[in-house]
Protein backbone atom coordinates (compact mmCIF):
# COMPACT_ATOMS: atom_id res chain seq x y z
CA UNK A 1 0.00 0.00 0.00
CA UNK A 2 1.33 3.12 -1.08
CA UNK A 3 1.21 6.56 1.23
CA UNK A 4 -1.28 8.19 -1.09
CA UNK A 5 -3.61 5.39 -1.03
CA UNK A 6 -3.36 5.72 2.95
CA UNK A 7 -4.40 8.97 2.60
CA UNK A 8 -6.98 9.20 0.29
CA UNK A 9 -8.75 6.31 2.42
CA UNK A 10 -8.52 8.41 5.33
CA UNK A 11 -9.94 11.26 3.91
CA UNK A 12 -13.22 8.88 2.48
CA UNK A 13 -16.36 9.45 4.71
CA UNK A 14 -17.23 6.52 6.47
CA UNK A 15 -19.95 4.47 5.43
CA UNK A 16 -23.00 4.77 6.89
CA UNK A 17 -24.93 1.60 7.17
CA UNK A 18 -28.50 1.02 6.30
CA UNK A 19 -31.38 0.33 8.72
CA UNK A 20 -34.28 -1.61 8.96
CA UNK A 21 -37.76 -1.14 10.42
CA UNK A 22 -38.33 -2.50 13.96
CA UNK A 23 -38.86 -6.25 14.00
CA UNK A 24 -42.13 -5.79 15.84
CA UNK A 25 -44.17 -4.68 12.95
CA UNK A 26 -44.68 -8.33 11.93
CA UNK A 27 -46.81 -9.24 15.57
CA UNK A 28 -48.54 -5.95 14.96
CA UNK A 29 -49.24 -6.59 11.40
CA UNK A 30 -50.22 -10.05 12.30
CA UNK A 31 -52.97 -8.99 14.97
CA UNK A 32 -54.59 -7.12 11.94
CA UNK A 33 -56.25 -10.52 11.32
CA UNK A 34 -58.36 -9.87 14.75
CA UNK A 35 -60.54 -7.96 13.08
CA UNK A 36 -62.42 -10.28 10.36
CA UNK A 37 -62.18 -13.00 13.36
CA UNK A 38 -64.03 -10.19 15.74
CA UNK A 39 -66.74 -9.64 12.93
CA UNK A 40 -67.64 -12.86 12.38
CA UNK A 41 -68.15 -13.82 16.06
CA UNK A 42 -70.15 -10.50 16.39
CA UNK A 43 -72.32 -11.38 13.57
CA UNK A 44 -72.67 -15.12 14.84
CA UNK A 45 -74.30 -13.56 18.49
CA UNK A 46 -76.75 -11.18 16.61
CA UNK A 47 -78.01 -13.23 14.55
CA UNK A 48 -77.93 -16.64 16.73
CA UNK A 49 -75.73 -18.57 14.62
CA UNK A 50 -77.77 -18.33 11.37
CA UNK A 51 -75.60 -17.01 8.62
CA UNK A 52 -76.94 -16.38 5.03
CA UNK A 53 -74.64 -16.96 1.63
CA UNK A 54 -74.58 -13.39 1.33
CA UNK A 55 -73.11 -12.80 4.92
CA UNK A 56 -70.69 -15.42 4.47
CA UNK A 57 -69.55 -13.61 1.15
CA UNK A 58 -69.29 -10.09 2.63
CA UNK A 59 -67.38 -11.60 5.88
CA UNK A 60 -64.84 -13.27 3.44
CA UNK A 61 -64.03 -10.39 1.47
CA UNK A 62 -63.28 -8.49 4.45
CA UNK A 63 -61.15 -11.42 5.81
CA UNK A 64 -59.35 -11.62 2.16
CA UNK A 65 -59.21 -7.49 2.79
CA UNK A 66 -57.12 -7.91 5.75
CA UNK A 67 -54.98 -10.79 4.72
CA UNK A 68 -54.16 -8.63 1.81
CA UNK A 69 -53.25 -5.58 4.32
CA UNK A 70 -51.32 -7.94 5.88
CA UNK A 71 -49.31 -9.17 3.63
CA UNK A 72 -48.18 -6.06 1.93
CA UNK A 73 -47.39 -4.82 6.07
CA UNK A 74 -45.14 -7.87 5.96
CA UNK A 75 -43.67 -6.76 2.76
CA UNK A 76 -43.10 -3.20 3.59
CA UNK A 77 -41.23 -4.27 6.99
CA UNK A 78 -38.86 -7.19 4.61
CA UNK A 79 -38.08 -4.46 2.11
CA UNK A 80 -37.87 -1.26 3.30
CA UNK A 81 -34.26 -0.08 4.39
CA UNK A 82 -32.82 3.59 5.00
CA UNK A 83 -29.91 5.30 6.17
CA UNK A 84 -29.60 9.45 7.39
CA UNK A 85 -26.07 10.63 6.13
CA UNK A 86 -24.56 14.33 7.28
CA UNK A 87 -25.98 15.22 3.88
CA UNK A 88 -29.57 13.38 2.53
CA UNK A 89 -31.97 10.81 4.13
CA UNK A 90 -32.11 7.73 2.01
CA UNK A 91 -35.02 5.47 1.43
CA UNK A 92 -35.71 1.97 -0.45
CA UNK A 93 -38.31 -0.48 -0.66
CA UNK A 94 -40.67 -2.53 -2.53
CA UNK A 95 -40.09 -5.99 -4.04
CA UNK A 96 -41.05 -6.08 -7.68
CA UNK A 97 -41.22 -2.63 -8.18
CA UNK A 98 -37.86 -0.97 -6.57
CA UNK A 99 -38.01 2.52 -5.25
CA UNK A 100 -35.29 4.57 -4.20
CA UNK A 101 -36.01 8.26 -2.67
CA UNK A 102 -33.96 10.83 -1.65
CA UNK A 103 -34.45 14.06 0.42
CA UNK A 104 -31.55 16.65 1.26
CA UNK A 105 -31.18 17.20 4.75
CA UNK A 106 -31.03 20.99 4.68
CA UNK A 107 -34.88 20.84 3.05
CA UNK A 108 -36.08 18.90 5.58
CA UNK A 109 -38.95 21.44 7.08
CA UNK A 110 -41.23 19.19 8.95
CA UNK A 111 -40.51 15.92 11.03
CA UNK A 112 -44.16 14.95 12.31
CA UNK A 113 -44.06 11.29 14.91
CA UNK A 114 -47.43 9.57 14.86
CA UNK A 115 -48.91 6.11 16.52
CA UNK A 116 -52.25 5.14 16.30
CA UNK A 117 -53.20 2.07 18.80
CA UNK A 118 -52.13 -0.77 17.31
CA UNK A 119 -48.55 0.92 17.05
CA UNK A 120 -49.10 1.93 20.82
CA UNK A 121 -49.54 -1.18 21.64
CA UNK A 122 -46.62 -2.50 20.15
CA UNK A 123 -44.06 0.64 20.91
CA UNK A 124 -44.10 1.73 17.30
CA UNK A 125 -44.30 5.30 15.79
CA UNK A 126 -44.45 6.79 12.08
CA UNK A 127 -42.34 9.07 11.78
CA UNK A 128 -43.57 11.77 8.53
CA UNK A 129 -40.30 13.66 6.79
CA UNK A 130 -41.40 16.80 4.38
CA UNK A 131 -39.87 19.55 2.67
CA UNK A 132 -42.70 21.75 3.15
CA UNK A 133 -43.84 21.88 -0.51
CA UNK A 134 -47.70 22.89 -0.97
CA UNK A 135 -48.10 19.46 -3.39
CA UNK A 136 -49.31 15.85 -2.22
CA UNK A 137 -46.77 14.28 -4.38
CA UNK A 138 -44.84 11.77 -2.73
CA UNK A 139 -41.57 12.26 -3.84
CA UNK A 140 -41.65 15.63 -1.64
CA UNK A 141 -42.04 13.72 1.88
CA UNK A 142 -40.67 10.32 3.23
CA UNK A 143 -42.49 7.83 6.02
CA UNK A 144 -40.77 5.54 8.00
CA UNK A 145 -44.22 3.30 9.35
CA UNK A 146 -42.93 1.43 12.27
CA UNK A 147 -39.66 2.46 14.11
CA UNK A 148 -39.57 2.10 17.72
CA UNK A 149 -40.45 4.86 19.87
CA UNK A 150 -36.77 5.83 21.82
CA UNK A 151 -36.23 5.26 17.67
CA UNK A 152 -38.10 7.74 16.30
CA UNK A 153 -37.63 10.53 18.84
CA UNK A 154 -33.80 9.92 18.54
CA UNK A 155 -34.36 10.15 14.34
CA UNK A 156 -36.19 13.57 15.09
CA UNK A 157 -33.00 14.86 16.75
CA UNK A 158 -30.44 13.43 14.41
CA UNK A 159 -32.65 15.06 11.14
CA UNK A 160 -32.88 18.03 13.42
CA UNK A 161 -28.95 18.68 14.34
CA UNK A 162 -27.92 17.95 10.78
CA UNK A 163 -30.47 20.45 9.43
CA UNK A 164 -29.13 22.83 11.58
CA UNK A 165 -25.59 22.00 11.16
CA UNK A 166 -26.06 21.76 7.19
CA UNK A 167 -27.99 25.16 7.11
CA UNK A 168 -26.37 27.24 10.10
CA UNK A 169 -29.42 27.64 12.13
CA UNK A 170 -29.37 28.63 15.94
CA UNK A 171 -30.79 26.12 18.26
CA UNK A 172 -33.46 27.93 20.42
CA UNK A 173 -33.83 26.73 23.82
CA UNK A 174 -37.34 24.58 24.80
CA UNK A 175 -39.58 26.52 26.21
CA UNK A 176 -43.64 25.41 27.35
CA UNK A 177 -46.50 28.20 25.87
CA UNK A 178 -49.51 25.78 26.71
CA UNK A 179 -49.88 22.71 28.00
CA UNK A 180 -53.78 20.74 28.67
CA UNK A 181 -56.06 21.39 31.37
CA UNK A 182 -58.52 19.31 31.86
CA UNK A 183 -60.88 21.87 32.62
CA UNK A 184 -61.36 23.14 29.23
CA UNK A 185 -63.24 19.28 28.62
CA UNK A 186 -66.24 22.02 29.30
CA UNK A 187 -66.08 23.09 25.85
CA UNK A 188 -66.10 19.33 24.37
CA UNK A 189 -69.92 19.38 23.94
CA UNK A 190 -70.03 22.71 22.12
CA UNK A 191 -69.27 21.57 18.75
CA UNK A 192 -71.58 19.60 15.93
CA UNK A 193 -68.86 16.75 15.19
CA UNK A 194 -70.28 14.53 17.65
CA UNK A 195 -74.14 14.44 16.55
CA UNK A 196 -72.23 13.88 12.67
CA UNK A 197 -70.21 11.24 13.83
CA UNK A 198 -72.64 9.14 15.58
CA UNK A 199 -74.93 9.79 12.49
CA UNK A 200 -72.61 8.56 10.28
CA UNK A 201 -71.73 5.41 12.54
CA UNK A 202 -75.14 4.38 12.62
CA UNK A 203 -75.45 4.71 8.86
CA UNK A 204 -72.24 2.44 8.24
CA UNK A 205 -73.18 0.24 10.45
CA UNK A 206 -76.23 -0.26 9.04
CA UNK A 207 -75.16 -0.10 5.10
CA UNK A 208 -72.90 -2.79 5.99
CA UNK A 209 -75.73 -5.47 7.80
CA UNK A 210 -77.42 -4.44 4.66
CA UNK A 211 -75.10 -5.72 2.35
CA UNK A 212 -74.74 -8.94 4.38
CA UNK A 213 -78.39 -8.91 3.58
CA UNK A 214 -79.20 -8.45 7.31
CA UNK A 215 -82.20 -6.33 8.52
CA UNK A 216 -81.45 -4.53 11.49
CA UNK A 217 -85.12 -3.33 12.39
CA UNK A 218 -85.49 -7.15 12.74
CA UNK A 219 -83.43 -7.19 15.91
CA UNK A 220 -84.98 -7.61 19.28
CA UNK A 221 -84.40 -4.45 20.84
CA UNK A 222 -85.18 -2.27 17.59
CA UNK A 223 -88.51 -3.78 17.80
CA UNK A 224 -88.67 -2.81 21.53
CA UNK A 225 -87.74 1.17 21.18
CA UNK A 226 -90.15 0.40 17.78
CA UNK A 227 -93.03 0.12 19.78
CA UNK A 228 -91.97 2.31 22.51
CA UNK A 229 -92.54 4.90 20.19
CA UNK A 230 -95.60 3.78 18.79
CA UNK A 231 -97.12 3.94 22.17
CA UNK A 232 -96.67 8.30 22.74
CA UNK A 233 -97.72 10.38 20.62
CA UNK A 234 -95.48 11.90 17.61
CA UNK A 235 -94.48 15.18 18.68
CA UNK A 236 -93.06 13.55 21.90
CA UNK A 237 -90.90 10.72 19.95
CA UNK A 238 -89.65 13.47 17.65
CA UNK A 239 -88.75 15.70 20.68
CA UNK A 240 -87.19 12.37 22.18
CA UNK A 241 -85.04 11.94 19.37
CA UNK A 242 -83.66 15.36 19.12
CA UNK A 243 -82.69 14.96 22.74
CA UNK A 244 -81.07 11.98 22.79
CA UNK A 245 -79.04 12.50 19.53
CA UNK A 246 -77.93 15.78 21.24
CA UNK A 247 -76.82 13.80 23.99
CA UNK A 248 -74.88 11.31 22.23
CA UNK A 249 -73.44 13.67 20.57
CA UNK A 250 -72.01 16.14 23.03
CA UNK A 251 -70.82 12.34 24.69
CA UNK A 252 -68.72 11.98 20.95
CA UNK A 253 -67.62 15.20 21.08
CA UNK A 254 -66.25 15.10 24.43
CA UNK A 255 -64.49 12.07 23.93
CA UNK A 256 -63.30 13.06 20.61
CA UNK A 257 -61.79 16.03 22.55
CA UNK A 258 -60.32 13.72 24.98
CA UNK A 259 -58.91 11.17 22.88
CA UNK A 260 -57.41 14.25 20.67
CA UNK A 261 -55.98 16.32 23.18
CA UNK A 262 -54.92 13.98 26.00
CA UNK A 263 -51.08 15.32 26.93
CA UNK A 264 -51.63 18.91 24.79
CA UNK A 265 -48.36 20.49 24.95
CA UNK A 266 -47.38 23.32 22.30
CA UNK A 267 -43.87 24.29 23.24
CA UNK A 268 -41.00 26.25 21.36
CA UNK A 269 -38.38 23.68 20.76
CA UNK A 270 -34.51 23.39 19.22
CA UNK A 271 -34.38 23.97 15.41
CA UNK A 272 -36.40 26.93 15.42
CA UNK A 273 -39.63 24.92 15.47
CA UNK A 274 -42.98 24.92 17.03
CA UNK A 275 -44.14 21.58 18.38
CA UNK A 276 -47.45 20.25 19.22
CA UNK A 277 -48.29 17.10 20.97
CA UNK A 278 -50.99 15.81 21.87
CA UNK A 279 -53.52 12.63 21.54
CA UNK A 280 -54.68 9.46 23.47
CA UNK A 281 -54.94 6.85 21.56
CA UNK A 282 -53.17 8.08 18.30
CA UNK A 283 -50.51 10.10 19.61
CA UNK A 284 -49.70 12.93 17.34
CA UNK A 285 -45.90 15.22 17.27
CA UNK A 286 -46.35 18.15 14.48
CA UNK A 287 -43.40 20.70 13.84
CA UNK A 288 -43.91 23.73 12.35
CA UNK A 289 -40.88 26.28 11.52
CA UNK A 290 -40.96 29.28 12.95
CA UNK A 291 -39.72 30.74 9.84
CA UNK A 292 -42.34 29.81 8.11
CA UNK A 293 -44.70 30.92 10.53
CA UNK A 294 -46.86 34.14 8.60
CA UNK A 295 -49.45 34.72 11.59
CA UNK A 296 -51.97 33.10 13.35
CA UNK A 297 -55.78 32.60 13.21
CA UNK A 298 -58.29 32.87 16.18
CA UNK A 299 -61.37 30.83 15.44
CA UNK A 300 -64.52 30.90 17.49
CA UNK A 301 -67.83 28.50 16.50
CA UNK A 302 -70.75 29.93 17.37
CA UNK A 303 -71.84 28.06 20.56
CA UNK A 304 -68.10 28.12 22.26
CA UNK A 305 -67.79 32.00 21.53
CA UNK A 306 -70.90 32.18 23.85
CA UNK A 307 -69.27 30.32 26.15
CA UNK A 308 -65.97 32.10 26.12
CA UNK A 309 -64.01 29.80 24.66
CA UNK A 310 -62.03 30.03 21.00
CA UNK A 311 -59.15 27.84 19.63
CA UNK A 312 -55.52 28.90 17.77
CA UNK A 313 -54.43 27.92 13.96
CA UNK A 314 -51.05 28.87 13.02
CA UNK A 315 -51.39 30.41 9.49
CA UNK A 316 -48.21 29.12 8.57
CA UNK A 317 -46.17 27.66 4.84
CA UNK A 318 -44.44 23.92 4.69
CA UNK A 319 -47.51 22.33 6.36
CA UNK A 320 -48.39 20.35 2.59
CA UNK A 321 -51.26 20.58 0.30
CA UNK A 322 -54.58 22.36 1.64
CA UNK A 323 -55.91 19.26 3.48
CA UNK A 324 -52.47 18.18 5.29
CA UNK A 325 -52.39 22.18 6.10
CA UNK A 326 -55.93 21.95 8.11
CA UNK A 327 -54.99 18.96 9.68
CA UNK A 328 -51.17 20.10 11.14
CA UNK A 329 -52.64 23.88 11.71
CA UNK A 330 -53.99 23.62 14.84
CA UNK A 331 -52.43 24.87 17.87
CA UNK A 332 -54.59 24.18 20.91
CA UNK A 333 -57.52 22.08 21.30
CA UNK A 334 -60.49 25.05 22.30
CA UNK A 335 -60.15 26.64 25.61
CA UNK A 336 -60.63 30.43 27.41
CA UNK A 337 -60.05 32.85 25.18
CA UNK A 338 -57.64 34.94 27.28
CA UNK A 339 -55.70 31.97 27.20
CA UNK A 340 -55.93 31.56 23.32
CA UNK A 341 -55.09 35.17 22.96
CA UNK A 342 -51.93 34.67 25.47
CA UNK A 343 -50.54 31.47 23.31
CA UNK A 344 -51.21 33.56 20.30
CA UNK A 345 -48.89 36.46 21.47
CA UNK A 346 -46.01 34.17 23.07
CA UNK A 347 -46.33 32.56 19.67
CA UNK A 348 -45.74 35.34 17.22
CA UNK A 349 -42.97 36.57 20.16
CA UNK A 350 -45.58 39.82 20.99
CA UNK A 351 -46.62 41.60 23.86
CA UNK A 352 -49.99 41.35 22.86
CA UNK A 353 -52.05 39.01 20.24
CA UNK A 354 -52.80 41.01 17.20
CA UNK A 355 -55.95 39.59 17.33
CA UNK A 356 -57.20 40.76 20.81
CA UNK A 357 -58.15 44.29 19.69
CA UNK A 358 -61.50 44.68 18.84
CA UNK A 359 -61.43 48.34 17.49
CA UNK A 360 -61.20 47.23 14.25
CA UNK A 361 -63.03 48.85 10.89
CA UNK A 362 -66.54 48.52 10.26
CA UNK A 363 -67.85 48.14 6.97
CA UNK A 364 -70.84 50.20 5.14
CA UNK A 365 -74.05 49.64 6.46
CA UNK A 366 -75.14 48.50 3.31
CA UNK A 367 -73.56 45.35 4.05
CA UNK A 368 -76.24 44.76 7.14
CA UNK A 369 -78.79 45.39 4.98
CA UNK A 370 -77.07 42.82 2.19
CA UNK A 371 -77.54 40.38 4.92
CA UNK A 372 -80.66 41.09 6.02
CA UNK A 373 -81.59 41.12 2.60
CA UNK A 374 -80.43 37.31 2.36
CA UNK A 375 -81.56 35.78 5.41
CA UNK A 376 -85.26 37.07 3.94
CA UNK A 377 -84.67 35.50 0.91
CA UNK A 378 -83.43 32.34 2.37
CA UNK A 379 -87.15 32.44 5.10
CA UNK A 380 -89.21 33.29 1.81
CA UNK A 381 -88.38 29.99 0.12
CA UNK A 382 -88.66 27.89 3.01
CA UNK A 383 -92.16 29.30 4.22
CA UNK A 384 -93.47 29.56 0.56
CA UNK A 385 -92.35 25.73 -0.08
CA UNK A 386 -94.39 24.95 3.18
CA UNK A 387 -97.25 26.78 2.02
CA UNK A 388 -97.34 25.37 -1.95
CA UNK A 389 -97.63 21.84 0.21
CA UNK A 390 -100.33 22.87 2.39
CA UNK A 391 -102.44 24.11 -0.98
CA UNK A 392 -101.81 21.06 -2.48
CA UNK A 393 -101.32 18.19 0.42
CA UNK A 394 -102.66 19.30 3.83
CA UNK A 395 -103.81 22.03 5.64
CA UNK A 396 -101.20 20.84 7.92
CA UNK A 397 -97.71 22.34 5.98
CA UNK A 398 -99.74 25.35 6.25
CA UNK A 399 -99.41 25.95 10.13
CA UNK A 400 -96.32 24.78 9.53
CA UNK A 401 -95.17 27.69 6.99
CA UNK A 402 -96.61 29.98 9.71
CA UNK A 403 -94.40 28.73 13.08
CA UNK A 404 -91.57 28.58 10.01
CA UNK A 405 -91.92 32.58 9.61
CA UNK A 406 -92.43 33.23 13.26
CA UNK A 407 -89.33 31.34 14.48
CA UNK A 408 -86.64 31.75 10.79
CA UNK A 409 -87.67 35.73 10.38
CA UNK A 410 -86.27 36.97 13.94
CA UNK A 411 -83.40 34.24 13.63
CA UNK A 412 -82.52 35.58 10.03
CA UNK A 413 -82.21 39.01 11.29
CA UNK A 414 -80.70 38.35 14.46
CA UNK A 415 -77.91 36.39 12.34
CA UNK A 416 -77.44 39.18 9.60
CA UNK A 417 -76.81 41.65 12.67
CA UNK A 418 -74.45 38.95 14.44
CA UNK A 419 -72.25 38.63 10.39
CA UNK A 420 -72.34 42.41 10.13
CA UNK A 421 -70.49 42.84 13.55
CA UNK A 422 -68.38 39.90 12.71
CA UNK A 423 -66.73 41.98 9.90
CA UNK A 424 -63.84 43.93 10.40
CA UNK A 425 -60.35 44.50 9.34
CA UNK A 426 -57.22 46.42 10.88
CA UNK A 427 -53.27 47.08 10.73
CA UNK A 428 -51.47 46.35 14.17
CA UNK A 429 -48.08 47.05 14.14
CA UNK A 430 -46.47 44.58 11.07
CA UNK A 431 -49.94 42.67 10.67
CA UNK A 432 -52.74 43.19 8.85
CA UNK A 433 -56.03 41.86 10.59
CA UNK A 434 -59.53 40.73 8.97
CA UNK A 435 -62.45 39.25 10.81
CA UNK A 436 -65.71 37.72 9.51
CA UNK A 437 -67.96 34.55 10.17
CA UNK A 438 -71.30 34.53 12.11
CA UNK A 439 -71.66 30.43 13.10
CA UNK A 440 -67.57 30.34 12.76
CA UNK A 441 -66.13 33.48 13.33
CA UNK A 442 -62.40 33.60 12.31
CA UNK A 443 -59.72 36.43 13.27
CA UNK A 444 -56.60 36.27 10.90
CA UNK A 445 -53.46 38.10 12.08
CA UNK A 446 -50.82 37.93 9.14
CA UNK A 447 -47.69 39.56 8.53
CA UNK A 448 -47.63 42.09 6.10
CA UNK A 449 -44.57 41.13 5.19
CA UNK A 450 -45.73 37.72 3.85
CA UNK A 451 -48.48 39.76 1.56
CA UNK A 452 -47.06 38.85 -1.98
CA UNK A 453 -50.31 40.28 -3.64
CA UNK A 454 -54.28 41.14 -4.08
CA UNK A 455 -56.71 40.12 -5.21
CA UNK A 456 -59.75 41.76 -5.49
CA UNK A 457 -63.13 40.39 -6.61
CA UNK A 458 -66.63 42.06 -7.24
CA UNK A 459 -70.35 40.03 -7.94
CA UNK A 460 -73.11 42.02 -9.88
CA UNK A 461 -74.75 42.69 -6.25
CA UNK A 462 -71.46 44.15 -4.73
CA UNK A 463 -71.12 46.15 -8.04
CA UNK A 464 -74.53 47.99 -7.78
CA UNK A 465 -73.93 48.71 -3.93
CA UNK A 466 -70.34 49.86 -4.24
CA UNK A 467 -68.40 46.89 -2.63
CA UNK A 468 -65.52 44.57 -3.09
CA UNK A 469 -63.93 41.86 -1.46
CA UNK A 470 -59.83 42.11 -1.13
CA UNK A 471 -58.30 39.12 -0.98
CA UNK A 472 -54.66 39.36 0.69
CA UNK A 473 -52.80 36.64 -0.90
CA UNK A 474 -49.28 34.76 0.51
CA UNK A 475 -47.58 31.71 0.50
CA UNK A 476 -49.03 30.52 3.69
CA UNK A 477 -51.83 28.78 5.35
CA UNK A 478 -54.67 28.87 2.95
CA UNK A 479 -52.94 31.07 0.17
CA UNK A 480 -55.84 34.18 0.28
CA UNK A 481 -57.46 35.81 3.44
CA UNK A 482 -60.62 37.73 2.48
CA UNK A 483 -62.02 41.12 3.70
CA UNK A 484 -65.78 40.77 2.31
CA UNK A 485 -67.64 43.49 1.48
CA UNK A 486 -65.32 47.23 2.10
CA UNK A 487 -66.53 49.85 0.33
CA UNK A 488 -63.97 50.01 -3.07
CA UNK A 489 -62.10 53.43 -1.80
CA UNK A 490 -62.02 52.35 1.30
CA UNK A 491 -60.92 48.66 0.09
CA UNK A 492 -57.98 50.73 -1.96
CA UNK A 493 -56.66 52.86 0.72
CA UNK A 494 -56.20 49.75 2.42
CA UNK A 495 -54.77 48.07 0.78
CA UNK A 496 -52.16 50.65 -0.21
CA UNK A 497 -51.35 51.71 3.72
CA UNK A 498 -51.40 47.92 4.34
CA UNK A 499 -48.63 47.01 2.11
CA UNK A 500 -47.26 50.33 0.00
CA UNK A 501 -46.62 50.24 -3.70
CA UNK A 502 -48.19 46.71 -4.17
CA UNK A 503 -50.98 47.80 -5.69
CA UNK A 504 -50.04 50.95 -7.08
CA UNK A 505 -48.89 50.08 -10.54
CA UNK A 506 -52.46 48.38 -11.25
CA UNK A 507 -54.67 51.30 -10.12
CA UNK A 508 -56.43 53.40 -12.91
CA UNK A 509 -56.24 56.88 -11.42
CA UNK A 510 -59.31 59.57 -12.55
CA UNK A 511 -58.43 63.07 -13.07
CA UNK A 512 -59.79 65.68 -10.21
Amino acid sequence: MTPGSVTQSAASPPVVPWERLNVRLIPANMSLLAAPLASFGGTLLVTGGGLGLQALLTLGSILVAFLAVTGFGLMRFLTTRYRITDERIELRSGLLFRSERTLPVDRVRSIDLTANPLHRIFGLTSVRIGTGEQTSATGRRLTLDGVGKTQAAELRRRLLSRRDAATGWPADEDGPIAAMDWSWVRYGPLTIWGVGGLLAAVGTAYRTLHEMKIDPLRFGFVKAVEQSYGSVPLWFGLLGTVLIIVVLGAVVSTATLIEGWRGYRLERADGGVLRVRRGLLVTRSVTIEERRLSGVELREPMLLRWAGGARLNAVAGGLGNRDENRRRRLLSPPMPRAEVLRAAADVLAETESPTASAALRTHPRVVLRRRIGRGLIVTASAVSALAVLGVWLSSSFLYAAVICALVLLPAAVALAFTAYRALGHGLRGRYLVTRSGAFARSTVALKRADVIGWSITRSIFQRRAGLLTLGAATAAGEHCYKIRDVAVSDGLAFAEEAVPDLLTPFLQRTPS
